[in-house]
Order: structure tokens, then sequence, then C-alpha cells
């Protein structure tokens, strides 16, 4: 795939907003924080998982106890009872990735990180629901995972739809140096990458060299947007930039 300019790649034309533009009764990953990024004209960055009936939702944690009054694991409830809960704080519900999918439309860019953690039969069956979901959508809109199993599943299933590796070195269990980067990249054949900001610039040759579009979270400060400037990767952040 050649490489293209970040002014003229509709995926990274803009900077997005981390799980919406979320604050004081606006929670993350809602509606209500997808229509502040879109107002100002972000991106959004979004979690999804499965439901119990197998329906994807916009919603960050594998238990519901951190964002809803509920404490069971997310993929325990199905979707009726998931239309019930409101997100702490607010009277927001918590989407499901159709939701969002048709607020965005063709007006505001999707970064969709997929969820892995509940093993491969799952993680395909997460695929294969976020497929369905994008394949009549007009927008922009991308998939990513830490998971290049992930990213593979789309590769080859999907082709069309574009999919990144997110990338970190601080995390062991998201460790990915040298050749095991490279091994991962040739595996999941990724259109873009997105780092971790407090990885640059270091992270940022790899992608140059491959010519693959370079994102990198969370930024939350001027000083780690302007590394991130320097080092030509759109920005994924957690307060405006």
């Amino acid at each position: 795939m050649g490489a293209r300019t970040a002014a003229s790649d509709p995926l990274t034309a803009r900077p997005y907003a981390h799980r919406g533009l979320h604050g004081a009764g606006v929670p993350e990953n809602s509606l209500a924080a997808a229509r502040a990024a879109m107002a100002r004209g972000f991106g959004m960055e979004c979690d999804v998982r499965l439901s119990r009936d197998g329906v994807p939702h916009v919603f960050h944690d594998a238990r519901l106890d951190r964002m809803t009054q509920r404490t069971e694991p997310f993929h325990a409830l199905d979707t009726g009872t998931i239309a019930t809960l409101r997100l702490k704080g607010s009277d927001e519900p918590v989407p499901r990735l159709a939701d969002l999918l048709a607020l965005a439309g063709t007006t505001m860019p999707l970064l969709i990180e997929i969820k892995s953690d509940r093993g491969p039969r799952i993680c395909a069956r997460l695929c294969a629901a976020v497929a369905r979901e994008l394949d009549g959508h007009p927008g922009t809109a991308a998939v990513m995972s830490f998971d290049p199993v992930v990213v593979r599943w789309f590769a080859r299933h999907r082709p069309q739809v574009r999919r990144g590796l997110v990338v970190s070195r601080r995390d062991r269990w998201r460790l990915l140096p040298g050749r095991g980067m490279v091994a991962a990249i040739a595996s999941a054949r990724p259109h873009f990458i997105a780092c971790d900001v407090r990885d640059l610039p270091g992270a940022a040759a790899l992608p140059a060299r491959l010519g693959l579009p370079l994102l990198c979270w969370t930024v939350r400060t001027p000083a780690e947007k302007a590394r991130a400037a320097a080092s030509g990767a759109q920005i994924i952040f957690e307060e405006q930039p």
C-alpha cells in the first residue's frame, strides 16, 4: 500500500478525541461525547465489546462497575438489559456501535479499538460483528487493536476496512520490541500504526520506513502534542489540544 500524506488521508486528517470529548456530565464512549467531538471538528476513538447476544457496544472496560451501577462483566448482559443502563453521572445510555456509526455518518471519522481479552473464539465473533456494522457505513472508520490476530482477521475477511496495530513498549503484556515489532507488522498487515506517545520519537522510525501512517495516544499535554507533531504523528487526545 502506498503512503499517503496526512493532509490527503481522511484517516489522519484531524485529531481524535480519546473516547470522545468527555468531562463533567458527559461520560466517555457516550453519544454525548461523540456529539461534542463532532461539534469541534474532531474524530473519535472508541472501544467495542460484545453483549451476551453478540451485539457490539461502545464500552471500554471488561466489567461494568466503573461506568455504571452494575458490577457484572460486560459480556454477561444482553442488549435489552444494557439498554436500560445509564453511564455514571449522566442520563446517557451505553451506545451500540450501530448508534455511533449512525451519528458519525460521513461527518466524523472513527477509530474503533477492538478488545480481544476474551479468547480467540469470542474475538472472532466480535471482529465479525464489527465488520457487519461497517459494511454499510458510508463514512471514514478504521479498526485497530493491540492484538495482531484482530488486525489479521480484518486483512483476511474485510481487506477494504482500514486497520491499525496499536503498540507500546511501556507495558510488558504489550511489548513488541525490535524484530518482534517487525514480525507483528508483517503478520498483521496493518494500514497504520498507533503508538504510545511516550515512545516517540523512537517509535516513528519503523512506520516511516514502511510508509505507514502514524497515530499516537494518549496525548494530554502541550509537550506531548509537540512531540507528536515533531514525529509526524496524528494525535488521539484526552484533553482538548
